[in-house]
């Protein structure tokens, strides 16, 4: 299969998806006349759903984002368990709406915020194993990627699941803070600023632990 024809087919999936997701915005349902103050009741009592409707879009966006460097640039072609595992990727993303939904609906549930989570790492973890396929595989990997290119991918990549992992414990503690770390997710994925950040950390940690120059692993 040609890339640019799975590109397609990626952009078409996460422009139903993320079409989807407003569905669960309804209209309150109100009998007989309301005021002003009634209907600002019934819309505060949607600020959950729309929340999670914001947080969802954004990240799907950010999935979309992702894909389309692994497929359309880090990749010159594709073979067929690529496209497997893009199989496997649409079919979580595609699910997205559900899991969404559930934390829209019961935002203060601990098992609503595990679920998110855990389709969260889920989405991450394939998306990890696309970017290593694609840049561990010569016949398929765009030689002209630099380390650096190659760092941030890694960083965007695995910081996202990282931060839904903390989240399933931090939820029987504290569910809005669970809550914030999907936000940070969000905010890390948009700004380039941060994965430069989290770049400058690493460097700080390999030289304390390893106590090495780190112009051979960190470079360009």
């Amino acid at each position: 299969m040609n890339h640019t024809r799975l590109d397609q087919l990626s952009d078409g999936i996460f422009a139903i998806v993320m079409t989807i997701l407003v569905f669960e915005i309804k209209v309150p349902e109100v009998w007989g006349a309301i005021d002003n103050m009634g209907l600002w009741a019934e819309i505060k009592n949607l600020l959950p759903v729309f929340s999670v409707y914001v947080l969802s879009f954004f990240l799907l966006f950010t999935y979309w984002r992702a894909h389309h460097f692994f497929i359309s640039i880090y990749a010159k072609n594709v073979d067929t368990l690529l496209t497997n595992i893009n199989a496997l990727f649409f079919m979580l993303v595609s699910l997205v709406p559900f899991s969404a939904s559930v934390l829209g609906a019961f935002s203060q549930n601990e098992l609503a915020v595990i679920l998110f989570s855990v389709h969260i790492i889920l989405i991450g973890m394939t998306l990890y194993w696309m970017r290593r396929y694609v840049l561990f595989s010569p016949h398929i990997k765009n030689p002209e990627i630099s380390n650096r290119e190659i760092r941030g991918s890694t960083i965007r990549t695995l910081v996202p699941v990282f931060f839904a992992l903390v989240a399933i414990p931090l939820s029987f503690y504290n569910i809005n803070f669970s809550l914030f770390l999907f936000t940070l997710i969000v905010i890390f994925n948009l700004s380039s600023s941060s994965t430069r950040l989290f770049e400058g950390i690493l460097k700080i940690l390999y030289k304390i632990f390893f106590g090495a120059d780190t112009k051979g692993h960190f470079a360009d």
